[in-house]
């Protein structure tokens, strides 16, 4: 499980490219199961990005194949930087194994560009780390969180710095309901790590099964709805129970329709929970994608 081989190096044509909201699955989602990528979000009027782009581009040149790179225009691309909440620029995203794995924002020196690159070149010759996190990820999507809870931790054996293995980790506790071993595991995350995107996701995925504990009953909230389609409070918590039941779509539908009537109401508390549920969801998934996409077109309308 644990040995895999390099790959050869790519061409040096192939290692940095242009690309855009259109190509972003087949640029960087699925490459990124091969080797990671980097995704550098600039724009042509960007100072701290014109220091940034040659110098990151010099690292990724170095690591002969190691990692990709991808140039997102957020000028030319708006939707995709609201979907991946780029709030200010430059702004860079690593992915691996079709998730977000690290990420900084702001012009980095060069020694912290290549310690950069470098722990993601590691991913690549790993010896199997990726495959081990896919197949960890496999048995938790699949319902065996016993058996994807020792995988990650053997992970973690190995690699303590792993985000990956961390992350699901705790969300395999998640999954089994030790959501008290889960909070624990994440309260100690190693320094460095406690603002990974794999341990932001499970602290979401734990404060969405704190909420389900206490989801009320869906039919009378859907009673106390058809009754009063602007009882924003039964149908924020008609969400949260959808949610508890596993009816993710369902609980995402109630709350952009909660923030279509008054996306203000109690401190804009549906975008709140929309992106928590966002956060918990892999950044590959459909439903996901096509929920991000609404929630932007209302917020831009």
């Amino acid at each position: 499980m644990l040995g895999i081989n390099e790959p050869n190096p790519a061409p040096v044509g192939d290692l940095i490219k242009d690309s855009n909201e259109a190509a972003f699955m087949a640029d960087v989602v699925e490459v990124s199961q091969e080797v990671p990528v980097i995704v550098d979000f600039w724009a042509p009027w960007c100072g701290p990005c014109k220091t940034l782009g040659p110098a990151l581009e010099a690292a990724v040149t170095a690591a002969r194949g190691k990692v990709r790179m991808v140039k997102i225009n957020v000028d030319e691309n708006q939707a995709l930087a609201a979907q991946l909440r780029i709030q200010s620029i430059p702004t860079v995203y690593a992915f691996h194994q079709g998730r977000p794995v690290d990420a900084f924002q702001g012009a980095l020196p060069p020694s912290e560009l290549k310690a950069f690159v470098d722990k993601l070149s590691a991913l690549t010759g790993d010896g199997g780390l990726g495959e081990a996190l896919a197949e960890g990820e496999q048995l938790l999507s699949d319902g065996a969180a016993v058996e994807a809870a020792q995988i990650f931790a053997a992970i973690l054996g190995q690699e303590p710095e792993s985000a990956g293995a961390f992350g699901g980790l705790a969300r395999a506790h998640i999954a089994m309901g030790e959501l008290d071993q889960a909070e624990a595991l994440l309260a100690n995350a190693p320094p460095g790590m406690e603002n990974a995107m794999e341990v932001e996701a499970a602290r979401a995925q734990l404060a969405l099964a704190r909420q389900a504990a206490n989801a009320g009953p869906a039919e009378e909230l859907r009673a106390a709805l058809s009754e009063d389609p602007d009882n924003h409070q039964a149908r924020f918590d008609l969400a949260q129970a959808l949610h508890a039941r596993g009816d993710t779509e369902g609980a995402i539908d109630e709350l952009l329709e909660l923030f279509r009537r008054d996306r203000e109401w109690d401190d804009g508390a549906a975008k709140t929970q929309l992106l928590t549920i966002f956060d918990a969801l892999k950044p590959n998934d459909p439903l996901a994608q096509k929920s991000r996409r609404r929630l932007s077109s209302m917020i831009f309308a």
